[in-house]
């Protein structure tokens, strides 16, 4: 079973017309796609978290606040990854349970 992405309705006005065409292409991405990409965002910021803890050892940045909100930002990312990939899991598990 393949799952794809909700197709837009199209927008009457110019204006909103272009946005359309942008929301259209992106939309033309496969759940797949969609869940890469956020799980590349999450690495990224993973990596930027670390990056930035190995700068303030070696005494490149002075301010902790930064690398404290890398770290946050990193962990909260994780932490909804993780919840996603929970109520997905259940999810499945849910279907599978069900009488035909």
């Amino acid at each position: 079973m393949k799952i794809e992405a909700l197709k837009l309705m199209p927008v009457k006005n110019a204006l909103s017309e272009t946005a359309s065409i942008a929301q259209t292409e992106e939309s033309e991405k496969t759940f797949g796609e969609f869940l890469q990409d956020a799980l590349h965002s999450v690495n990224n910021l993973q990596n930027q978290s670390k990056q930035a803890s190995l700068n303030l050892a070696a005494g490149k940045i002075q301010d902790i606040a930064e690398v404290t909100i890398a770290a946050e930002k990193a962990s909260v990312a994780l932490q909804l990854t993780m919840q996603v990939r929970n109520k997905v899991v259940e999810s499945y598990q849910e279907v599978m349970r069900m009488q035909v």
